[in-house]
């Protein structure tokens, strides 16, 4: 199984949307984690708008870095810029790419196009890291005997 990462700032929007989406979506193949490098708490949007996709993040806890100490990845992907700029070092032998989408919590106007915001990021996630952690997937799953 393939054990991914994924990094963002507040560890409260992106990185819980791609933790939920690649868990259930990839379920057997892929195992994903997310933290940040300076965690707050889990948006109640991206509960709600990962709900409405049929995939329940509830017990999923905004969480450092530190936090996940011991643990080794196959990748590490920073879904946010600056994330990027922060991301610890991990082992040479741990791949890191960097997926940046937009931070839907900065998006303003009315609570719709709020939720319209959440939405996008995360359809936008489950379209681009999904076909990407299903080709890592397959490449480690090929270099087996």
């Amino acid at each position: 199984m393939l054990k991914v990462l994924f990094l963002c700032t507040e560890n409260a929007c992106r990185s819980q949307m791609a933790e939920g989406l690649v868990n259930h979506y990839l379920a057997g193949k892929v195992q994903a984690f997310s933290a940040g490098t300076a965690p707050t708490r889990v948006n109640p949007r991206a509960l709600q708008v990962m709900a409405e996709m049929g995939i329940d993040i509830r017990g999923q806890r905004s969480k450092s870095i530190d936090d996940l100490a011991g643990e080794r990845f196959d990748l590490v992907i920073t879904v946010c810029d600056q994330a990027r700029e922060q991301c610890p070092l991990f082992s040479a032998k741990t791949p890191q790419l960097h997926v940046s989408f937009p931070d839907p919590a900065r998006a303003s106007g009315s609570a719709a196009e709020i939720l319209a915001a959440f939405r996008r990021v995360a359809l936008d996630m489950k379209n681009i890291l999904l076909p990407l952690l299903e080709k890592e997937y397959l490449k480690k799953a090929g270099a087996q005997p």
